[in-house]
C-alpha cells in the first residue's frame, strides 16, 4: 500500500494555484486584449495609439506629477517625524507611533470624506485647487507608509557609529549628514516605493475630492466602462511596465545601500 508522504514543498501548492488562477491567467487575458482588435486579430495600434494620443500622454504626465509631488511632501514630513521618534528618549514613544498608525484602521472613505469637509470649510469650493487638493488627500492617505519604514531603519542604527563620528571630531550636523542619513537610505527608498506607486493609480481620492482630472487608474476604468477592453488592457500593461521598472530601480538602490540595516516595512 502506497503511503503519501507529506513534505514542506506541499505547503506551496495552494500558493502556486492562487498565483496561476489570480495572477498568471488574468495577465494572459490582459495581454490578449492589449494586442488584439475587436475582431480578435493581432495589432499594435493599441500600443502606438497610447503614445500618439495627447490625452493619454497628458494623463500619464499628470499622474506622474501628482505621485512625484505627493512623494516629496510625504518624505519632507515623514523623515523629521521618524527621526525625532527614533532618537527620542520618550517612554511613551510607542503610543505616538500607534497614533500615526490608527488612521489606517479607519475606513478609507470616512477619512477622505472628513478631509473633504475640512478642505471645503477652508476653500469653499474644491474645484478651485484640484491639484493641491489631490496632493493633500494623497499625502494624508499615504503618509504612514512613508514614516514607518524610515522609523524602522533609523531605530535600528547602531548608536556606536554616531559616537565614533563625534569622537573623530564631527558635530551633530556632520554626524547626521555623513552617518545617519546615508544609513537610512534603505528606509527612504522603501517608503518612496510604497507611496509613489499607489499615488499614480489611486483615483478614488480625486473622485471624492471632486477632482475631474483623470489619472492612470481612472483612465483605465473609463476605458473598461466604455467596453473598450483592448485600449484599457494596453494602458494597464503600460502602467504595469512602469511600476515594474520603478520597483526594480528602487529595489536595486535599496540593496546597494543596505548594509545590514533593515529598511523594509514588511
Amino acid at each position: 500500500m502506497h503511503v503519501l508522504k507529506f513534505s514542506r514543498k506541499s505547503l506551496g501548492i495552494p500558493y502556486a494555484l492562487f498565483l496561476i488562477l489570480f495572477v498568471a491567467l488574468p495577465l494572459l487575458v490582459l495581454f490578449y486584449y492589449a494586442f488584439t482588435n475587436g475582431q480578435g486579430q493581432f495589432t499594435t495600434k493599441n500600443f502606438t495609439g497610447f503614445f500618439t494620443d495627447p490625452n493619454t500622454l497628458g494623463t500619464l504626465c499628470y499622474s506622474f506629477a501628482i505621485a512625484l509631488v505627493t512623494t516629496i511632501v510625504c518624505l519632507l514630513i515623514a523623515y523629521p517625524t521618524a527621526y525625532i521618534l527614533a532618537v527620542s528618549k520618550l517612554r511613551q514613544k510607542h503610543v505616538l507611533i500607534l497614533l500615526l498608525i490608527m488612521p489606517m484602521w479607519i475606513n478609507f472613505s470616512l477619512r477622505i470624506t472628513a478631509l473633504k469637509e475640512i478642505l471645503t470649510l477652508i476653500e469653499g469650493n474644491l474645484a478651485y485647487y484640484p491639484f493641491l487638493n489631490a496632493v493633500v488627500g494623497m499625502t494624508y492617505d499615504f503618509l504612514p507608509f512613508m514614516i514607518l519604514p524610515i522609523y524602522n531603519t533609523i531605530s535600528r542604527l547602531d548608536g556606536s557609529l554616531i559616537e565614533a563620528a563625534k569622537d573623530l571630531g564631527a558635530n551633530d550636523t556632520s554626524a547626521f549628514l555623513k552617518v545617519t542619513l546615508p544609513l537610512s537610505v534603505p528606509g527612504i527608498v522603501s517608503g518612496i516605493s510604497m507611496v509613489f506607486l499607489p499615488a499614480m493609480t489611486n483615483y478614488v481620492v480625486l473622485d471624492m475630492l471632486y477632482n475631474s482630472t483623470y489619472i492612470m487608474g481612472s483612465l483605465i476604468g473609463s476605458y473598461f466602462s466604455a467596453y473598450n477592453w483592448h485600449g484599457g488592457s494596453m494602458i494597464a500593461l503600460i502602467l504595469l511596465a512602469i511600476i515594474i521598472a520603478f520597483t526594480i530601480l528602487t529595489r536595486g538602490m535599496e540593496e546597494s545601500d543596505n548594509r545590514g540595516v533593515g529598511g523594509a516595512l514588511l
